[in-house]
């Protein structure tokens, strides 16, 4: 097994960054030996305890999206972070799009600031948890995909329905998709971290097992 020569987490914005930073793609990196992985989407919901009238939100943010006959939800873009986030009736919140836990919760939170900022009435700060971290793997290398679905456990591969190859992983929870070409994405980490282990995880079983060549 190729050993890890190192674990580098890098990041657009420096301690003490100002909000204009935020304008910038934000990007983690993890380095093992060759492997590149990004945070593509994380998902987060939120709940403020109290009931929303999503009129009001439409009336006075009126590039809202409010249309309760196709979907029940309030759509409401934030461009700095660049987020999208559902707002229901019933208080709770949906936010994605994010590249980060941080920018994900500062997108919750400077929605809550914009509604107030209109008058309405917010009694709560919202309780905020992260549903889904996203990520994109390039392993560098090309995947003994038939190999693999034969050889790792709680795996599924039908090549005539779906390319890649769909791997269950226990603990850290997480699913994975891979794909021959070396490319893997990674989903259901509840944080970057959970994501990291399970890539982790992956790798090194790929190369215990033979499943991956870098020629």
């Amino acid at each position: 097994m190729r050993p890890y020569l190192q674990t580098r987490v890098t990041c657009q914005h420096p301690p003490g960054y100002h909000q204009s930073s935020f304008q910038q793609d934000w990007r983690i990196e993890l380095t093992f030996s060759t492997p590149l992985v990004c945070i593509e989407n994380v998902v987060a919901t939120a709940t403020i305890s109290q009931n929303l009238d999503l009129n009001q939100i439409k009336t006075r943010f009126p590039k809202t999206r409010y249309e309760p006959k196709g979907f029940p939800g309030a759509i409401f873009k934030i461009d700095i972070p660049r987020t999208t986030t559902l707002i229901f009736s019933s208080g709770n919140i949906v936010c994605t799009g994010a590249k980060s836990e941080a920018y994900a919760s500062t997108a919750i939170n400077k929605l809550i600031e914009q509604l107030r900022s209109k008058d309405i009435k917010i009694k709560n700060n919202p309780r905020i948890k992260i549903q889904n971290v996203v990520t994109i793997v390039n392993l560098c290398g090309k995947i003994l995909i038939e190999d693999a679905a034969r050889l790792l456990p709680r795996s599924m591969y039908e090549p005539d329905q779906f390319p890649g190859l769909i791997h269950r992983q226990i603990n850290p929870k997480t699913a994975m998709l891979l794909f021959a070409s070396g490319k893997m994405i990674c989903t259901g980490a509840k944080s970057s971290m959970q994501a990291f282990q399970a890539i982790r995880q992956i790798h090194s079983q790929l190369e215990e097992e033979k499943l991956i060549s870098y020629n």
